[in-house]
C-alpha cells in the first residue's frame, strides 16, 4: 500500500461502513490496539473479531471529517444504532506506521450502551 494517512483511514472506515470485512482487515497491523471508553483490544485476530460484532450492531456510519499528520489521522464519524441507543458522534485517532493502522484510540459517550454490558 502506498496510501498517505488520511486515505488508509478513510479507506479503512469506508469499509467498515460497507460492512466488508476483507476490505477493512487489510489496514490493520498484527499487533494493532483498539482502546475504546468500554473496552481494550489487542492483536488483529483479536480485533476483527470484536469489529464482526461491531458491524452487525450499527445501522450506518458516516465521515463527517477527517485530518492527518505524520503518523496519524483523526477521523469524526456519526454512527447510527437502532434505538433506543441512535446517533453516537465518535472521534477515531488512528496512528499509522508502514501504511498500517497500529493504533486506534475512539472518543465517544458509552452510557448508552452500558445496560447492554450489565
Amino acid at each position: 500500500m502506498n496510501k498517505n494517512n488520511i486515505e488508509i483511514a478513510r479507506s479503512y472506515y469506508t469499509a467498515i461502513g460497507k460492512k466488508n470485512i476483507q476490505e477493512f482487515e487489510q489496514y490493520l497491523h498484527p499487533d494493532v490496539k483498539v482502546i475504546n471508553p468500554l473496552i481494550e483490544r489487542t492483536g488483529k485476530e483479536v480485533v476483527l473479531e470484536a469489529l464482526k460484532g461491531f458491524i452487525e450492531a450499527f445501522n450506518t456510519l458516516t465521515i463527517r471529517a477527517a485530518f492527518d499528520s505524520p503518523d496519524q489521522a483523526i477521523l469524526v464519524i456519526d454512527v447510527d444504532y437502532p434505538a433506543p441507543i441512535g446517533n453516537i458522534r465518535t472521534a477515531s485517532l488512528i496512528s499509522i506506521q508502514d501504511a498500517l493502522i497500529v493504533k486506534i484510540e475512539l472518543f465517544f459517550d458509552g452510557r448508552p450502551f452500558q445496560t447492554r454490558l450489565v
